[in-house]
């Protein structure tokens, strides 16, 4: 009579998986959630929209306007206005509250005393502040400028927090002043972190090309007959994105990511040598790349060509590094 024996893999039962050494918490995955949370929040969405179909229209139809150009930072500054200037209601705010937190003079009394002095200029820098995030806000995108927008909220709330600080100082209300100005402060540096996961996690306003140097040789990218005169050409030589024009005979080549958002040029417009990015209207000089107008700060990396053999050769604004004599002869 056969007997049948169960195995021992059959009658173990199922042990959990355990925990992996290094397991993801919410404690390194706070900041995501968080602003997962913001972005899907649904009347931030309604506002988001509503702004946005009253403003950047707005904004496109006068971003020539030297003014409205000017708010970004522009080729003349080189980097957006906005950052720096947040550092000013920050700074005075937070002096403000330092002086609270250490002054032990008498009875409270009406008039403006040396925190206050720094409340009151620090709400007058805020409001440059915000002409300028609003500004740049009006050149970003999708989950970018609903974290911009949140961001900028919390700042306005803080801005009325800070507002009423100061009105309640004049009266000579100081301890009520004192907590609406602490309060203010604890808002501003929310919006100061949404603040600086826009700029350092996302890349909101850095230059998308400021390391591209490649091809650091050169390089094959397109057949010359394939390249008809006057109309924008995409390439691509050894990862790098390329924008090859040619006018009249001459060959034109710049980074084709749009330094200010990543646009692709090629797929924005030339006239009289310049182009324009099709996300935000910033205009590049073909020649020299060049910004012709914002909202980019910084100029389109040119990249180096010739004719070889029929072929249309590139080469970034780095030489490949010359190897030594002994070198090029081992085997």
């Amino acid at each position: 009579m056969s007997q049948e024996f169960d195995s021992p893999a059959a009658t173990q039962q199922a042990e959990p998986a355990a925990d992996p050494p290094f397991a993801t918490s919410r404690l390194v995955t706070w900041h995501d959630d968080l602003v997962v949370w913001v972005d899907e929040l649904g009347w931030l969405r309604a506002v988001n929209d509503w702004l946005t179909a009253a403003l950047v229209p707005f904004r496109e139809r006068h971003q020539d306007n030297l003014a409205l150009e000017l708010m970004h930072g522009g080729r003349w500054v080189g980097h957006p206005l906005h950052p720096a200037l947040s550092d000013l209601p920050v700074g005075l705010w937070t002096g403000a509250t330092l002086l609270d937190m250490t002054d032990r003079g008498p009875a409270p009394r009406s008039g403006l005393d040396a925190a206050g002095m720094l409340s009151a200029a620090g709400i007058a820098a805020s409001c440059a502040t915000a002409l300028t995030g609003l500004s740049d806000w009006t050149v970003s995108d999708e989950q970018d400028r609903r974290v911009g927008l949140f961001h900028g909220l919390l700042n306005t709330a803080a801005l009325g927090l800070q507002c009423a600080s100061l009105g309640t100082r004049m009266t000579g209300h100081r301890g009520t002043a004192r907590t609406l100005g602490a309060a203010s402060l604890t808002v501003t540096a929310a919006a100061a972190y949404l603040g600086g996961h826009l700029v350092f996690t996302k890349g909101v306003m850095v230059n998308r090309v400021g390391w591209a140097v490649g091809p650091r040789r050169w390089v094959r990218a397109l057949q010359e007959a394939d390249l008809p005169d006057d109309s924008p050409v995409a390439v691509e030589a050894e990862g790098r994105q390329i924008l090859l024009y040619r006018h009249q005979g001459i060959l034109y080549a710049i980074d084709n990511i749009c330094s200010h958002a990543g646009g692709l040029l090629s797929r924005g417009t030339v006239a009289d040598l310049t182009v324009t990015c099709p996300l935000h209207g910033s205009r590049f000089a073909l020649a020299d790349g060049s910004v012709r107008r914002g909202p980019a700060h910084q100029p389109q990396p040119v990249i180096r060509t010739r004719i070889r053999n029929g072929w249309i050769e590139v080469r970034g604004s780095q030489p490949a590094p010359r190897r030594l004599a002994k070198e090029r002869t081992q085997p």
